[in-house]
């Protein structure tokens, strides 16, 4: 039973990162459009980043969005086993949404005041402070929705086990 649940907690952290991934793809371009800029620029910076430029040089756009969903899905991935373990535990009386914000605002400070400047100084400055706060709290919003939903799912099939045989009928 124990594995089940693991599998499962690795599976709603992969949709929790991919929703999180995606709301921040989806804030840059928005960004972007407001303000003229480049959603590419920010693209290319993450494969520059995370120093895989020349796997691919000609396609640093889609290597860029690449490498960002699959570190999105690992954090997410990260954060849902965190959750569950916080749940588990009762540590904390609140959902899902504190958790992933607070998560989601310390990652993002580690990111642009620690690791960022010393691995790639120049990717700190293509966007805003606010605007890449911003792109990690959408990020944690979205996750948390998406763990909400698979908690949610999840408890109402296990604790209903009429309807899970009702809902498999169909």
């Amino acid at each position: 039973m124990r594995s089940i649940q693991q599998l499962e907690t690795l599976r709603y952290g992969v949709i929790a990162g991919a929703a999180g991934g995606l709301a921040e793809i989806a804030w840059v371009t928005v960004y972007a459009g407001l303000t003229g800029g480049n959603p590419a620029l920010l693209a290319r910076g993450v494969t520059s980043a995370a120093g895989v430029s020349a796997l691919l040089p000609q396609s640093q756009v889609t290597l860029g969005i690449a490498v960002h969903m699959m570190l999105a899905m690992a954090l997410g991935v990260t954060l849902a086993l965190a959750w569950r373990v916080v749940r588990e535990s009762r540590i904390a009386g609140f959902g899902p949404y504190p958790f992933m914000l607070a998560a989601l605002a310390g990652i993002w400070a580690v990111n642009f005041f620690v690791i960022l400047p010393a691995v790639s100084p120049a990717f700190v400055h293509i966007v805003p402070y606010a605007v890449s706060l911003t792109s990690k709290l959408l990020f944690g919003l979205a996750a948390a929705a998406a763990l909400d939903w698979s908690t949610n799912s999840a408890s109402a099939l296990t604790m209903n086990p009429v309807s899970a045989r009702c809902d498999k009928r169909r």
